[in-house]
């Protein structure tokens, strides 16, 4: 079984750049697809953008642009690069992968972004 740990969130300014961080261990092999979610209070759990073990990225309409998605293989990590950031990206963010099929989830890293 794979776990995710998140990092890197905290409290940015509006404008400012936010880089949060996520690393696989344990079981790590086959591991296709990375990804952030984030929930907002009261709002359901979003896509954020995805990265495919070949670097073919997607990301959320809120995001482009703005947001930056990376992964290293040989790391089993994943990074989001934060730039421009808005009161409305502040939000509970989960580091997500796919294995065979199975999602997995990290305990997910708290972003404010203040006016």
């Amino acid at each position: 079984q794979v776990q995710l740990v998140e990092s890197g969130g905290g409290l940015v300014q509006a404008g400012g750049p936010l880089r949060p961080s996520c690393a696989a261990s344990g079981s790590t092999f086959g591991i296709a697809v990375m990804g952030w979610f984030r929930q907002a209070p009261g709002k359901q759990r979003e896509l954020v953008a995805l990265i495919t073990r070949d670097g073919n990225t997607n990301y959320a309409d809120s995001a482009k642009g703005r947001f930056t998605i990376s992964r290293d293989n040989d790391k089993n990590a994943v990074y989001l690069q934060m730039n421009s950031l808005k009161l409305e990206d502040t939000a509970v963010y989960y580091c997500n992968c796919i294995q065979f099929g199975v999602n997995s989830w990290g305990q997910g890293t708290q972003v404010t972004v203040s006016a």
